[in-house]
């Protein structure tokens, strides 16, 4: 079946100090538990775009396709 999506919304706060850790290579998987209760796992740079000097704090979406594989990350509002 193509054209299947699946959509899951989390809340993310990371430190700078924190999302450090990624960029240092220390780390390359964010993991996080979506609202509806399923654990997501996803390649830290997809966040870069929501990086600020403070890190990243937000609401998100994260879009894959059928197979899991990723689609996108959007901050909601």
């Amino acid at each position: 079946m193509t054209g299947i999506t699946h959509s899951y919304r989390f809340c993310l706060q990371l430190s700078s100090a924190e999302i450090g850790r990624y960029y240092q290579g220390v780390a390359r998987d964010i993991c996080v538990r979506a609202e509806s209760g399923e654990q997501l796992r996803f390649a830290a740079r997809h966040l870069r775009p929501f990086l600020t000097t403070s890190g990243i704090r937000g609401r998100f979406i994260l879009t894959t396709a059928a197979n899991h594989q990723f689609k996108s990350l959007k901050k909601l509002g």
